[in-house]
């Protein structure tokens, strides 16, 4: 069935997320000329059949937790399930099936040293149907993250953005505290949870509530993010790039990759390449022109593989299909 494309109020009301995923139904409805009503009910439709989720997620690189992504080599007839199983792990971020189904891209956020060293060297060398294990280290975010991309196809100007965000609370450094994990918890599960919902999910008082997710959003230890259908964008191709820059050319390189509308994501990490970049393209013709012209033409890059996704399985929510 042809996904329905999003009209001008839905990437309105989703850019305006994007900037500010905890903004007040009035804001948003202030700054796109039409009524409170009007956005709650388009909203609820983006979450009913839109692939909309607002989550609150931690900043691993603000934070300072390694960050990896790795790409296991499968058997054909492994790949899913091994995709699946790692999937409802929660230092997992993100999941796809790319080459033809024959290789899993994941980006792993682990929450102990421990976590990363049984994962890589205990339960994933041990899983039958694994060919290859390769392990990047992320050194450094070029674009992604709290930076979302719809701010570069979206219809909001500048302006209309800036009216969106709250006033930027103290940008002071925090760390987080076993006492954090409810409040964090409540929020990767729904970004907008009101502070009646939170202070039932905590224990903790309102006030301490919005004293605590103030800090955490203002010093970015936190943000916010949003996760929808980018076909329904008209985006029909996703792919991974990774990309081989000479050192002296990879900070410019990866710069440069952050500007282009068609990134998603740009990373610097270590391995075999030294950039990996999430590109979107509207088929398969727009994506061969955007390697072969732009990415192939900057100063500095020496080889780049793609890999196109055959399918997501797990974006910022992992929604396993009826058949698991």
């Amino acid at each position: 069935m042809e996904s329905t494309p999003f009209d001008d109020l839905d990437l309105g009301i989703l850019q305006a997320l994007e900037a500010d995923g905890r903004a007040p139904f009035s804001r948003i409805a202030e700054v796109l000329g039409v009524s409170d009503q009007t956005v709650a009910r388009r909203y609820r439709k983006l979450v009913a059949d839109g692939g909309l989720r607002v989550v609150g997620l931690q900043d691993s690189q603000v934070l300072g937790h390694d960050n990896w992504m790795l790409r296991l080599r499968c058997a054909p007839e492994g790949a899913e399930t091994i995709a699946a199983a790692l999937a409802r792990r929660p230092d997992t971020s993100w999941i796809g099936l790319t080459s033809g189904g024959t290789e899993i891209v994941c980006g792993t956020v682990p929450r102990t040293p421990g976590d990363h060293d049984d994962l890589l060297l205990g339960k994933l060398p041990r899983t039958p149907h694994i060919v290859e294990i390769r392990a990047h280290q992320v050194l450094h975010r070029f674009f992604g993250g709290p930076e979302g991309w719809l701010r570069k196809y979206g219809p909001l100007a500048p302006e209309r953005i800036a009216a969106l965000r709250s006033p930027p609370a103290a940008a002071e450094p925090v760390s987080l505290t076993p006492e954090d994990a409810p409040l964090l918890a409540a929020l990767k599960r729904d970004g907008r949870a009101t502070y009646p919902e939170l202070q039932r999910a905590t224990g903790r008082s309102e006030s301490a509530v919005k004293r605590r997710l103030s800090q955490l959003l203002g010093s970015g230890a936190l943000f916010i993010d949003v996760e929808y259908d980018t076909l329904r964008l008209g985006y029909g191709v996703t792919a991974m790039l990774w990309i081989t820059a000479a050192p002296r050319h990879l900070d410019d390189v990866g710069r440069a990759l952050a500007d282009h509308p068609e990134i998603a994501h740009a990373a610097a990490t270590a391995g075999p390449s030294n950039l990996v970049a999430t590109a979107l393209a509207r088929d398969t013709a727009d994506f061969y022109r955007y390697v072969s012209g732009k990415l192939g033409h900057l100063k500095g890059v020496e080889h780049v593989e793609t890999a196109p996704y055959l399918r997501r399985v797990k974006q910022l929510t992992y929604r396993p299909p009826a058949r698991w």
